[in-house]
């Protein structure tokens, strides 16, 4: 009788834990919580089934992923996690700051394992990690509870650039992709998702948003966010949990105007070294870059010229793109967020700026020359009015914002294509490979003219042995070609001093 007892007991404890919810923890800083409905984190319960899960937001003001766990607010949260819960983690807005300064909450800048036993303003010591060992720590002690986490990147402040709004508040949302990525656990586009949103409604819309300051929303902005991370958790395991109302949030479309990268793009590997970051089309980075058709860029063969000990070497050319499209697809945005004092900017354009700017397939030309001359159009594409401008004018934007962040740009004139015409290689002195010359000399920019020297290789070679430096008909090389290619580009540098 008594163990028939204990068995019915232990089976209605049993019943009771299964009928129990799941939870979903929200750790973050003021963007989730702050003040009475102005946090997106107070606006995701009605999203899910109550009778399968319950929110519990325990993000705090005015905390970094540092102070987070060093005021003890981690390991109180943690406690709330059972296995099958869900953690979602973002963090960055205050984790900028000096470590051991003013508020002292700072991280250590990057991803890496380093740290630093730094003096605070009240006299104690203390051992600072960096942004990303904080946030594997969330990670792994959410994992080691049996739970899933989720990394989100940075909401979006009110920051305006050219008709842009700021996307990833710095290196703090690539920081976290390239955690989330190592740690293969979900991670939400977050900054994309409402820099688009914000780009949509335009600048005075958004600006109504952000009642107090840049970073803050209001309530109406707090519920704007939280949609965007809905649309981001539709697909990851919470999709089972979402109620009706969760149900009719369509999951994030990137639009036209940012997709995000058909693959992963790389980023620097450690940041505390100079980057030395590519820009251009598929004759710097083709496909994959491994070589698929039997094709390369030349980004890939200087990656094994470069000394990794001293550089990071960036690749975020993309096949297909021209100078134009790779500013309004969002791909210099990215870049941008990521550049810093010392980095280098290598920049080829010119193979798909040719054509009509409203070609109904791709709609990617720039305006020929390098003058001020725009033209309106409708983009077929994106259905949206754009403001074309010339190539010279996206290489000097380009070249304006590297060396606003401190870096320093290079323009590389476009490689030849594999074109004879009496024994000699076709140059392309008369449009691209000549703006591109004019565009460096006017913005007193360092230039490559690899128009000119790998031509010039070419030439030497000869037309039989040129033929089986490419892997199609007479644009892409296969890997020796492009380690040709690659070589007058360290040629390039070295004459120029700059490695």
């Amino acid at each position: 009788m008594h163990s028939q007892l204990l068995l019915a007991f232990m089976m209605l404890i049993l019943s009771s834990m299964a009928a129990s919810p799941a939870k979903l923890v929200i750790i973050g800083d003021s963007t989730a919580s702050n003040g009475k409905d102005r946090g997106w984190g107070d606006h995701l319960a009605p999203y899910f089934n109550a009778d399968k899960l319950t929110v519990l937001n325990r993000a705090r003001a005015g905390r970094s992923s540092r102070t987070f766990v060093t005021e003890g607010l981690w390991d109180k949260a943690l406690v709330e996690v059972n296995a099958g819960d869900f953690v979602l983690i973002q963090f960055g807005h205050n984790d900028g700051g000096p470590p051991d300064k003013d508020r002292a909450r700072g991280s250590l800048p990057g991803i890496g394992e380093e740290s630093k036993v730094l003096t605070m303003p009240n006299g104690k010591e203390e051992t600072v990690q960096s942004y990303g060992w904080y946030l594997r720590k969330f990670i792994q002690d959410t994992k080691s509870k049996g739970a899933h986490p989720i990394l989100a990147a940075l909401t979006v402040r009110n920051i305006w650039r050219d008709g842009r709004v700021e996307r990833g508040s710095g290196h703090f949302g690539n920081w976290s992709s390239k955690v989330a990525q190592t740690e293969r656990i979900p991670w939400l586009d977050l900054s994309n998702m409402i820099a688009n949103d914000y780009e949509r409604i335009g600048e005075a819309a958004t600006a109504l948003l952000f009642p107090e300051d840049h970073t803050h929303t209001s309530a109406v902005g707090a519920i704007k966010n939280a949609v965007a991370i809905m649309a981001g958790l539709r697909g990851t395991p919470l999709e089972d949990f979402l109620s009706p109302t969760g149900l009719a949030i369509p999951a994030y479309q990137p639009g036209p105007e940012l997709p995000t990268p058909r693959y992963p793009m790389p980023l620097p590997k450690d940041p505390a070294l100079p980057s030395i970051f590519l820009i251009g089309d598929s004759t710097v980075r083709n496909g994959r870059a491994d070589g698929a058709n039997g094709q390369w860029g030349w980004g890939e063969p200087l990656l094994e010229l470069i000394n990794a000990s001293k550089f990071n070497l960036v690749n975020r050319a993309l096949g297909g793109l021209s100078s134009r499209t790779y500013l309004t697809l969002g791909h210099w945005d990215r870049v941008f967020a990521m550049l810093k004092p010392g980095d280098l900017v290598l920049m080829q354009f010119g193979h798909n700026d040719g054509g009509a700017p409203d070609d109904k397939l791709r709609a990617r030309a720039s305006l020929l020359g390098t003058g001020d001359e725009t033209a309106e159009i409708e983009n077929p594409i994106t259905g949206r009015r754009e403001t074309v401008h010339s190539y010279g004018w996206y290489l000097r934007r380009f070249i304006a914002e590297s060396k606003q962040k401190g870096a320093i740009p290079i323009v590389c004139s476009p490689v030849p294509r594999k074109i004879w015409r009496d024994g000699k290689i076709v140059r392309n002195r008369a449009d691209y490979a000549g703006w591109a010359a004019q565009v460096a000399q006017s913005s007193g920019t360092a230039f490559i003219d690899l128009n000119e020297s790998v031509a010039a290789r070419y030439e030497d070679l000869g037309p039989a042995a040129v033929d089986k430096l490419f892997g199609d008909e007479r644009t892409h090389t296969n890997r020796a070609g492009a380690e040709l290619n690659a070589r007058e580009v360290l040629e390039g540098l070295r004459k120029l001093n700059r490695l």
